[in-house]
């Protein structure tokens, strides 16, 4: 159902592609059993029909991720935010509950502020998760409204949080303030820290075979990030995704026109137009594993790009 070939799997198969499904089942709220039933099932028929329904779930949740971010960024962007300027905070009393921590971790990603997202649960109460960014704590602000919440919880990075209806102005506008007191200055704008600097050529599958030596990457063992400047896409550069939010490269460098090396860009759809246009750029990115109907291949997951004019 995950379109893995037996005998073939990665740590990114389990991270991006097993994972994912089963959150989904408990992310949606009349399927949360069935991650049970998968993981305890004692033959193949059970699992498989247990299986099937968790990966409609998840192709559900993933219709209704897209559409709450899309909604989110909107208010965001139209001024309609509990709050905007130091924290982003929205609030819709219909969105569903299992996606709003998704959501909230878009929003850091798309406006560079730790972002709160809240909805309406069965209870009457307003419930939301919160996500932060940089080395700026999330659960602090929310524990200095502590006697204006139900209940809440969570670490630095992510936390959830249960208040009234009625309280949401004076809860938004104390994060809001408290983000704007706490905040380290050098928080405030995106940092991706590169290992090295490497030349295309410098890519080969020793070099890549030397990098899995290392893993399995995850917290406190981060897969390397590396940076090659001045690099272009071959002219097969297509938009891919359901909504067409990721990007597809073939990426080569000035020097070696027919050394190309793949490379995929998860919600980086907005560059290309650049990229179309010939347009140079530089890239950051972490070298994975593409395995296709039993070829593996390396490909670039790019972490961040770096458009350049053609005369820089």
């Amino acid at each position: 159902l995950s379109k893995l070939e037996p005998g073939h799997l990665t740590i990114d198969d389990i991270v991006f592609k097993i994972g994912p499904r089963i959150n989904a089942a408990g992310r949606m709220e009349s399927t949360g059993h069935l991650a049970v039933e998968l993981l305890v099932a004692e033959d193949d028929k059970t699992a498989l029909e247990a299986g099937r329904k968790i990966n409609d779930s998840n192709n559900e949740r993933k219709r209704i991720d897209r559409e709450v971010t899309k909604a989110a960024i909107e208010k965001v962007q139209s001024g309609d935010a509990l709050s905007q300027k130091n924290a982003t905070i929205v609030y819709n009393p219909k969105w569903n509950k299992g996606v709003i921590g998704i959501v909230a971790s878009r929003l850091v990603e798309a406006f560079y502020k730790p972002a709160i997202v809240l909805t309406k649960s069965s209870n009457g109460l307003v419930t939301g998760s919160a996500r932060s960014i940089g080395e700026f704590n999330i659960y602090d602000a929310i524990e200095r409204c502590e006697n204006i919440l139900v209940n809440f919880g969570g670490h630095q990075y992510a936390a959830g949080l249960t208040l009234r209806e009625e309280d949401l102005p004076e809860f938004a506008a104390r994060v809001d303030k408290y983000v704007s007191d706490h905040r380290p200055a050098e928080t405030k704008t995106p940092v991706e820290e590169i290992d090295a600097r490497l030349d295309f050529k410098q890519i080969t599958p020793r070099f890549f075979r030397l990098l899995k030596m290392f893993q399995p990457f995850g917290p406190g063992n981060a897969s390397p990030v590396f940076e090659t400047d001045n690099v272009y896409d071959s002219g097969n550069g297509r938009k891919v995704g359901p909504a067409g939010q990721h990007l597809k490269l073939d990426l080569i460098e000035e020097s070696m026109p027919y050394h190309r090396i793949p490379a995929i860009g998860f919600n980086m759809s907005s560059y290309y137009p650049h990229i179309k246009e010939g347009n140079p750029i530089d890239v950051c990115y972490s070298i994975v594993e593409n395995y296709y109907r039993g070829t593996s291949s390396i490909q670039l997951r790019i972490h961040d790009i770096h458009t350049r004019d053609v005369m820089d």
